[in-house]
């Protein structure tokens, strides 16, 4: 792994594949680190001859925390939510679309293939609409346009998701804590063994655990509104790939996501919650390998 400060950041990323290659970047969702991308899936799409970036986030694993006296807390933004007040972000999906665009451009990358999950998909989204000329095509995976309506979580996944242990109590609280959150929203279908949760879930928490970078991430997600608007004028190539049993985000998210950009390709697969299991892998890789060959084939003719 390395690191480069780009866009006023310091970005953690790793490059695995032959530069030469076309470029496949991955962004991360809520709180989850570069290593939340299941080391499989990533070797699959090198693979499949594409070179594959991933990166912490700003207020992720090792890259820069970003703080703001007058920014909103999560619990104060709620409440701002509901009384139709404006929320203050520490920072905007949109300024983390630009630390994406910022490490391409320092990676030497003109234009990419962009697989986002979760919060990941909606930079994803932004990046894709605010400069579609980068992205040669987009994945949105377990992800929503920021209709409400459509992206209702079940009670215990939003109950679960806010619960915070404190920076300063014991990994053991925090690693527990982690631990009932993929509990709870994971994959019914294709659970991981305990122990195997539990380890992964511990090399997280002690390579990095900041709740309260991860409060700051989320006010930016609650503060980024409805993008229908813009992705309905969207062209990029786009594939969504969404959960039938996803408790935290439903799959009409999915659904919604692709009714509203033109031309795109909705896979839903049975069993699968709000997390990427080991199991499903292959088919992650082989449903996205597919869609980036799909618009590579023009060129190569």
């Amino acid at each position: 792994m390395a690191n480069l400060t780009v866009n006023g950041v310091r970005i953690e990323y790793e490059s695995a594949g032959d530069p030469k290659h076309p470029a496949i970047v991955l962004i991360m969702g809520l709180g989850m680190q570069l290593t939340g991308w299941p080391d499989s899936l990533v070797d699959a799409l090198v693979a499949g001859g594409y070179r594959v970036v991933r990166f912490d986030n700003r207020d992720a694993g090792l890259s820069s925390r970003v703080r703001s006296r007058f920014a909103m807390g999560p619990v104060l933004a709620i409440l701002a939510a509901r009384l139709h007040l404006p929320l203050r972000p520490a920072y905007r999906l949109e300024d983390m679309a630009r630390d994406t665009l910022a490490l391409m451009d320092a990676l030497g990358i003109s234009r990419a293939h962009v697989a986002g999950v979760s919060m990941g998909g909606m930079i994803a989204q932004v990046l894709a609409t605010r400069a579609p000329e980068r992205v040669l095509s987009l994945t949105s995976i377990m992800s929503t346009t920021g209709n409400r309506r459509a992206s209702r979580p079940r009670p215990e996944a939003l109950r679960v998701l806010m619960k915070r242990v404190p920076a300063s109590a014991p990994r053991a609280d925090a690693i527990r804590q982690v631990v009932r959150v993929f509990t709870v929203i994971g994959s019914p279908g294709y659970p991981t063994p305990p122990a195997v949760l539990e380890a992964r879930v511990s090399a997280w928490v002690n390579r990095a655990y900041d709740p309260a970078a991860t409060g700051r991430q989320l006010v930016a997600v609650m503060a980024a509104g409805d993008r229908r608007r813009e992705l309905r004028g969207l062209k990029v190539p786009t594939l969504v790939i969404h959960g039938a049993d996803d408790p935290l985000i439903p799959v009409e998210a999915g659904r919604d996501t692709a009714r509203v950009v033109p031309g795109a390709t909705l896979k839903v697969i049975d069993g699968m919650g709000h997390d990427l299991p080991e199991a499903l892998m292959p088919t992650i890789a082989e449903a996205i390998i597919a869609h980036c060959r799909s618009v590579e084939a023009p060129a190569r003719a």
